[in-house]
């Protein structure tokens, strides 16, 4: 594996591009998606160098885990909502855009996912909902 340590998500991490923080710590930060499928759409990374599932110790991996169930939960009492897709894609052959290893999780129903990365969300909006998923966490 050779990182790209210019992608978009290292910038994030480096706080060299800003982006709407829900959660952080010392192995893991949360941000909201600015181009959402849905109301709420937030990603979980790793602070690891890694750009596919396959990339990331299993130590590191347990971190980003926890935190998937953390966000979650923040987003199922926030929203309201019953269910949350959880998405991951492996490579630009699956559809991955961004390569470091990331988790989308969408308060939605898959049916009703919009097209991945087709529009900016409201960033008002979107910042408005991450103070409250912050707040929940």
């Amino acid at each position: 594996m050779s990182y790209d340590s210019n992608n978009i998500f290292a910038k994030i991490l480096r706080d060299e591009i800003p982006s709407f923080k829900v959660y952080e710590d010392d192995y893991t930060l949360a941000f909201m998606d600015i181009m959402p499928q849905a109301e709420g759409h937030t990603l979980v990374i790793p602070k690891f160098e890694a750009e596919t599932l396959l990339d990331i110790p299993a130590d590191e991996l347990t971190h980003t885990m926890t935190t998937v169930q953390k966000v979650m939960s923040a987003l199922k009492s926030t929203l309201g909502v019953d269910g949350v897709v959880l998405m991951q894609l492996n490579g630009s052959a699956a559809g991955q855009t961004v390569p470091h290893l990331h988790f989308h999780l969408i308060p939605e129903h898959l049916s009703k996912l919009n097209r991945h990365g087709a529009q900016m969300g409201d960033m008002d909006k979107i910042k408005a909902l991450a103070d409250k998923i912050r707040a929940a966490l």
